[in-house]
């Protein structure tokens, strides 16, 4: 493979690794190569097996979403970060989190941090698939990213603390899915968040 076929095949693509890139040709060689390219600038490595073509040769955008939704099976985006994407806190999150029934991890790549948080198997449910050209990134509703939120985070059964998130946009909040939502947790807590948060929301 020569570089000018690397663009065209990549060029639309967030991330790719050597596998999608190796129909026809040795993958071993197309490692070699990538790791070249990557040293001239001209690829981007983003984590282990996983690249991204530099600019001026890349035509997309680079979502973080769909990177870090690609780069670890089984993970979605979700707590702050899908907050931030469905606009309902104002704060910008500088990292990128998920959560993933797998073991944690953090990769700090040339586009940001992102950040993988364990979650049990029985909570992993509540995301979206969003196109995003050719990719796509798995996103947490918004309800689910704050049950993934309370549920992950310490403290956060108190009302100072999701006062502090300072929620905007809340008529995307549907309180009864959160409810149901809740239960498929078996951890009676986020009861109680829902319960706060219908509070604060509508003086329930």
């Amino acid at each position: 493979m020569d570089f000018r076929r690397l663009v065209q095949i990549a060029a639309d693509l967030h991330c790719f690794s050597p596998g999608m890139l190796a129909a026809g040709e040795d993958i071993d060689h197309v490692r070699v190569q990538l790791s070249r390219w990557a040293t001239s600038g001209r690829v981007v490595r983003i984590h282990k097996g996983w690249y991204a073509l530099n600019e001026p040769f890349r035509r997309v955008r680079v979502d973080t979403n769909v990177i870090a939704s690609t780069i670890k099976d089984g993970s979605y985006v979700s707590l702050q970060s899908a907050l931030d994407f469905h606009g309902l806190i104002p704060e910008y999150v500088a990292e990128t989190t998920c959560v993933t029934t797998r073991r944690p991890l953090t990769v700090d790549s040339p586009f940001g941090r992102i950040r993988y948080r364990h979650i049990k198997p029985d909570a992993f449910f509540g995301y979206v698939r969003i196109e995003r050209g050719l990719q796509q990134a798995y996103v947490a509703t918004p309800e689910k990213a704050l049950l993934d939120l309370a549920y992950l985070t310490p403290g956060s059964q108190d009302r100072a603390y999701l006062s502090e998130l300072r929620l905007q946009r809340t008529d995307a909040l549907d309180l009864d899915t959160m409810r149901r939502m809740a239960d498929r947790f078996g951890a009676p807590r986020l009861e109680r968040t829902v319960d706060l948060l219908r509070q604060l929301l509508v003086g329930g």
